[in-house]
């Protein structure tokens, strides 16, 4: 929390504010000119949800557009190297959904396999932004009938089934899939306070939500080293063939002289 962390320091919040916006500037100004020509041979995609100020149902009508109520964070995951591809912040709408898949095309240098939920908004996107060089397929899950009342306001429902459509060009059935995506889903709301859900720590500005995020996959993609990416020892980046070695915190700090 900033308040610790200016009584720790003895700097002020304002301050510590302001280092945190140039770092998040920095930060998705080199995953934008670093992330490129990626050689992925399977992405997923899905949206996180989050709010700013308050859910969108408590949003005062006099601040109603204006950055505050519902956020998602959409997401694009390469299944082999584990690197996120993509994000982007915004609504969950066809205006975001086009945005994000214009992105996720750009940073790409072949055809790949990718798999979505079943967010209609999705259906335009990939066809403007891939047109017929795609692989495309939507999975989408089945939830039984809810729970108790209270049980279902903090869980969904059980999965019951899935349905794989295939969307466009020749996607492979055994490879449709959203499973890393979801798990990255985790990985947001375990590293960044501010998805955490039942707490006062969400984000009280849309732009501070936007720089978190952008930390956030700086830190994923080039410092973090993942698990299941040769034995422990590489990240994402590494994996991807960006990067030959792990960056630090210290090289992210200095990115801002």
């Amino acid at each position: 929390a900033m308040r610790a962390v200016s009584r720790m320091t003895g700097v002020a919040r304002n301050t510590i504010n302001s280092i945190l916006i140039d770092a998040g500037t920095a930060c998705a100004e080199f995953h934008d000119r670093t992330v490129r020509k990626l050689k992925c041979r399977r992405i997923e995609a899905d949206e996180i949800w989050c709010f700013v100020g308050a859910k969108e149902k408590n949003v005062p009508s006099e601040l109603k557009g204006r950055g505050r109520g519902d956020a998602w964070t959409w997401t694009g995951i390469c299944s082999d190297t584990k690197i996120c591809v993509q994000w982007f912040v915004g609504p969950r709408d066809a205006g975001a959904a086009s945005e994000f898949m214009q992105g996720m095309a750009n940073r790409l240098s072949n055809r790949v396999q990718l798999t979505t939920d079943g967010h209609k908004a999705y259906l335009d996107a990939v066809e403007d932004s891939f047109g017929g060089n795609i692989d495309y397929a939507q999975l989408v899950k089945i939830y039984g009938s809810e729970g108790p009342k209270e049980e279902a306001r903090y869980s969904p429902p059980g999965i019951t089934g899935i349905k794989k459509t295939k969307i466009s060009g020749n996607p492979d059935p055994r490879k449709i899939s959203t499973s890393y995506v979801e798990r990255q889903n985790l990985t947001m709301r375990m590293h960044m306070r501010r998805f955490t859900r039942l707490t006062n720590a969400f984000s009280k500005k849309l732009e501070n939500l936007q720089h978190a995020v952008a930390l956030h996959f700086m830190y994923y993609n080039f410092c973090k080293l993942h698990g299941s990416l040769d034995k422990g020892k590489a990240t994402p980046a590494m994996a991807a063939g960006l990067t030959p070695k792990p960056a630090t915190v210290q090289d992210i700090v200095d990115m801002l002289a």
